[in-house]
């Protein structure tokens, strides 16, 4: 009975991380499908440049509540599933969306979620670094990537291998989400944040 409940759990999981948060907003508050416009993603970020600060703000903890949901579901159940499982199915849900032709954003809030259920402290640290990031660089894109990878250094001060494997897992697979980012990145074209060290240095002197 407990196989046939994880089962249903883990599909559950996949099914939630599914859920395409900024494709709905847009469609039903804004009466836009975000995936044509801006960078065309379905995540986070792009929901902030097509919809504006509300709507991603809305997105953004929607797409996080994602992935604590699926990796406490484990829990809150009482099965034999360890918790990071059913988030990283969550995450895998959230870029390979069965509600959204498959067509999903990139995993980094719905992972960030993961950890927030997991280890708060862990995931206080990884913020803490993303924001650091966020503002040297003024690129989400480059904040998200150097912060994945400050988090799997982290992962290791924590003496749980589980969450050391899920770290390098999925920082490996929000890299390769990012591959285009990484390009534009290396081309000096990829798109700033209007705040940030790079970005008023952009401007130049007023």
């Amino acid at each position: 009975m407990n196989q046939v409940i994880s089962l249903i759990t883990i599909i559950a999981a996949y099914l939630l991380g599914s859920i395409p948060s900024g494709v709905w907003i847009g469609k039903l508050f804004y009466h836009k499908d975000i995936r044509e416009f801006g960078s065309g993603n379905m995540g986070t970020t792009n929901t902030f440049r097509v919809l504006g600060t509300k709507a991603g703000i809305i997105v953004l903890i929607m797409d996080i509540l994602k992935g604590s949901i699926a990796t406490l579901l484990p829990i809150w159940f009482g099965l034999p599933i360890h918790p990071l499982l059913t988030g990283v199915v969550a995450s895998i849900g959230h870029t390979l969306p069965i509600f959204a032709s498959f067509r999903g954003g990139k995993a980094v809030a719905t992972s960030a979620g993961i950890i927030l259920a997991y280890n708060p402290l862990f995931f206080t640290l990884a913020i803490i670094c993303f924001l650091i990031y966020l503002f040297i660089s003024s690129m989400v894109s480059f904040a998200s990537i150097v912060a994945c990878l400050t988090a799997i250094v982290i992962s290791f001060f924590m003496g749980d291998v589980w969450l050391i494997v899920v770290t390098v897992s999925l920082t490996s697979y929000i890299i390769y989400r990012h591959r285009a980012n990484i390009q534009r990145i290396k081309e000096g074209t990829e798109t700033m944040v209007p705040f940030g060290l790079r970005y008023n240095k952009s401007k130049g002197p007023k």
